[in-house]
């Protein structure tokens, strides 16, 4: 299994009137964990793309479990749990600033040849990369 961590402050922009994070923020706040991730591992999202390989996300889901608030530095803990092939998925959870577990989610992505658009084995790098984070 392969970890990773980030952080992200709520901005005003990103909540409601109640000062709150609207739902639909937090398919953002993967995304910048999953870039984070991908950073941490040794790889960039903007390389992997270079390479002709894109990652649409085929699957989102989220489960609310307390709110997240304006102002607040939010800490995304990011795992990959299985050895990816042609998807990966990407298991989010967020806490808040007292360490309060708020959020669960998961983001399935595919890996796609950038020239046929049709689903392809994950990049060699990528793969290297995690190989020593799973037993084989």
């Amino acid at each position: 299994m392969f970890n990773a961590e980030t952080q992200v402050r709520v901005r005003y922009g990103e909540t409601d009137q109640m000062g709150v994070v609207y739902y639909g923020n937090y398919a953002s706040y993967y995304e910048v964990a999953r870039v984070e991730c991908i950073r941490a591992l040794g790889l960039s999202y903007r390389a992997l793309e270079e390479e002709g390989f894109m990652m649409p996300v085929l699957e989102n889901h989220s489960k609310y479990l307390g709110p997240a608030k304006y102002d607040e530095l939010l800490t995304i803990k990011v795992s990959i749990r299985e050895k990816p092939k042609v998807r990966i998925t990407f298991y989010c959870d967020i806490f808040n600033e007292k360490n309060e577990l708020i959020n669960e989610g998961r983001t399935i992505l595919v890996f796609i040849d950038k020239n046929t658009r049709k689903p392809c084995k994950i990049p060699t790098q990528m793969e290297t990369l995690l190989s020593r984070y799973f037993d084989e």
